[in-house]
């Protein structure tokens, strides 16, 4: 028995090994993402689809789909960009990766009120002899221990 054929539409930030034993993978190698003309093409050969939120995936490209198309796989935490009631209509689930990015979130939002209160990117322009807005003035940067949020 064949594996099943996956298409995925860009390079990913993640190792494809466990994906490789079980299917057969097609990997969009391209800067660009695919066009919505290859990806049409593409569904009528594939069995399975990992996609971004980039990708259009409409009523028109599912129903395009062949015959062993199975599954739409997105690697984003929304999924706008699928058409949810064509996939369910023709019986294809749809999976994404929803709070992949709380922990990323929450980091970034602790870096930038840090950075805030610490004049961070100020302190950087003066440091490297840059106007910061102020002229020559000494650069003070405010204490943030023991203040609440």
């Amino acid at each position: 028995m064949s594996k099943p054929k996956v298409f995925i539409t860009r390079r990913l930030p993640t190792k494809l090994e466990q994906l490789q034993k079980i299917a057969t993978i097609e990997l969009w190698e391209e800067r660009q993402p695919p066009s919505y003309q290859v990806l049409l093409k593409k569904v009528k050969t594939i069995d399975g689809l990992l996609c971004l939120l980039t990708d259009q995936i409409d009523q028109q490209l599912i129903k395009a789909a062949g015959s062993s198309f199975k599954v739409i796989s997105q690697m984003a935490v929304g999924y706008d960009n699928i058409d949810i009631p064509a996939a369910t209509a023709h019986k294809i689930p749809v999976g994404h990766t929803p709070g992949v990015l709380t922990d990323a979130t929450a980091d970034l939002t602790w870096a930038l009120l840090m950075a805030a209160a610490r004049r961070v990117v100020e302190a950087d322009r003066f440091a490297r002899g840059v106007s910061g807005g102020r002229g020559n003035q000494i650069c003070y940067w405010d204490r943030i221990s023991q203040v609440r949020l």
